[in-house]
């Protein structure tokens, strides 16, 4: 009976806030800080999923202009537990496909995140070009899962380039965003499905100059983000 309530809460409240933020973006569509506006009340939901969240921001990562925020992706509800994180002029990467999903996908657009055609190769590299003149034109940071996809538990999967080589085209840091382990911890049924904490981790610096050695740069992000996430997995079962 709970699951079947929080499951029908959920999906009115999430629909509630697409449409009214589709209202509020009509009013000011594809501002800067719709995205942020938007995600401050998706993140709200975690307290009907039972989670408490605990967003960690070191000094070095605060008010530093426009970055490349990247994020471990881990399921579907990413989208509740990292949206307590979002910044103020950001915007996502998101497939172009998404646009299409009634109520979301128009949400979505209108706010502002950039769409992308996964699909088509010579398309996603012109992206990378597309967004770095965003970042630099708009003052927008931009967030990006290095991942590409869900990884479901599996741990942290490789990275791909596309986020690092947007920001040395842009010339913005990369801000790495670590997400405890949400895998198997959401249960419907239960009150209390404990604590996920997300950590922002120190900015890397890099340029144009660096492209040669972007490869490099994300597996050693991806080493950095995999030792900041077990540790924090490791501080969650200590309490």
């Amino acid at each position: 009976m709970l699951i079947l309530l929080r499951f029908i809460l959920i999906f009115l409240i999430f629909v509630v806030i697409c449409l009214c933020s589709c209202f509020y973006c009509i009013l000011k569509p594809f501002h800067r800080n719709n995205v942020h506006h938007t995600s401050r009340y998706l993140g709200k939901i975690t307290k009907l999923l039972g989670l408490d969240v605990e967003v960690r921001i070191p000094e070095s990562s605060k008010n530093i202009g426009p970055v490349v925020y990247v994020v471990n992706h881990q399921n579907n509800y990413d989208l509740f537990t990292t949206a307590n994180a979002v910044q103020p002029g950001t915007v996502t990467v998101g497939k172009k496909s998404l646009k299409w999903i009634p109520v979301f996908g128009q949400m979505y657009w209108l706010t502002g995140n950039i769409l992308i055609d996964r699909k088509n190769t010579a398309k996603a590299m012109g992206t990378i070009e597309l967004t770095a003149n965003k970042i630099k034109e708009k003052k927008l940071s931009i967030w990006m899962f290095p991942e590409g996809t869900r990884n479901h538990g599996k741990g942290l999967l490789p990275f791909k380039t596309g986020a690092f080589l947007t920001a040395a085209k842009a010339g913005v840091p990369i801000v790495p965003i670590c997400v405890s382990n949400q895998h198997n911890k959401i249960n419907l049924g239960r009150w209390d499905n404990g604590k996920i904490i997300i950590e922002f981790l120190d900015p890397i610096y890099l340029n144009d100059d660096n492209r040669k050695y972007i490869r490099e740069i994300a597996n050693n992000t991806h080493q950095l983000m995999q030792e900041k996430i077990t540790q924090l997995d490791v501080e969650i079962a200590a309490s």
